[in-house]
């Protein structure tokens, strides 16, 4: 109790940085500007419920679901060879992995747009095979590819960790049991790496559904997300009032993922290992 007062600062920091932002946020969403007077509403949320602001909402949840399916299948592969102990080199490609993330993020998605250009190195490679030149820029496919590319890590690490510190003696007894290698990630592996799945699928479903820069880059301003919307609504429009209620809207989106994978997640554990046999 008496070193109590070293929480002090963090919880003002606390209050300042966090709760009442949350407060602001909260307010603008809940009240419209009637004239000079200000009331309480709930037209924002109506106004959200357009299909214009509907189309938008969908269209960022299917591009982080994709990106998210798209990190998982890139990233756990590449988990398993980090942690393997019979590869070597697993600290310098760890390296590889973590040294963009010392760029910053705009540096990296005009490294995209340079690739995905007409007459950028992709379409260049493709031209030597008499292939292209294909539109890359400014579609979904570039949009995702650029959230995979700056999210990817978000999924390796979490996976990484996991696996890195599984007790090798149940794949052994899986081994010597007679278990093939398919049979022994299925059922050893993989349901024991399902934390971190499960961590790494918040970690780049988050910022993939919020994500406003890469899909004005890749994108071109040819479509919007959901990041874009609530970027146009507090620095061009000038519409706090709505801008906040989309905020709202994505944090209950994020919200409820996470609920859904951590319900997922005590389901498995509650499960063990032991009835997946």
């Amino acid at each position: 109790m008496k070193k109590k007062w070293l929480s002090y600062p963090y919880m003002i920091w606390m209050a300042i940085f966090i709760v009442v932002p949350m407060a602001l946020v909260l307010y603008y969403a809940f009240t419209v500007r009637d004239g000079e007077a200000v009331r309480f509403s709930l037209a924002n949320f109506q106004k959200f419920c357009q299909p214009v602001y509907l189309k938008v909402a969908l269209r960022s949840i299917m591009l982080a679901f994709y990106c998210t399916i798209g990190c998982f299948l890139l990233g756990y592969p590449l988990a398993m060879i980090l942690a393997s102990k019979e590869y070597v080199q697993k600290r310098m490609l760890l390296l590889l992995l973590i040294l963009p993330m010392w760029m910053n993020i705009l540096l990296r998605t005009y490294a995209w747009m340079t690739l995905l250009e007409k007459n950028g190195l992709i379409n260049t490679f493709l031209g030597n095979f008499g292939l292209g030149p294909y539109q890359f820029l400014y579609t979904d496919i570039a949009v995702v590819l650029g959230m995979i590319y700056n999210f990817l890590p978000f999924m390796v690490l979490p996976i990484y960790s996991v696996l890195v510190k599984m007790d090798h003696s149940l794949i052994e007894a899986a081994e010597d049991l007679g278990a093939g290698r398919l049979t022994v990630f299925r059922k050893v592996t993989f349901p024991l790496s399902i934390p971190g799945v499960m961590s790494g699928v918040v970690m780049v479903f988050m910022p993939a559904v919020s994500t406003f820069i890469i899909s004005r880059l890749l994108g071109g301003g040819q479509f919007s997300l959901i990041g874009n919307l609530i970027e146009q609504q507090f620095l061009w429009v000038g519409d706090w009032h709505f801008g906040s209620a989309l905020s709202i809207v994505m944090m209950i989106l994020i919200l409820i993922s996470t609920a859904i994978l951590n319900h997922y997640d005590k389901d498995h554990d509650n499960e063990g290992v032991g009835g997946l046999w």
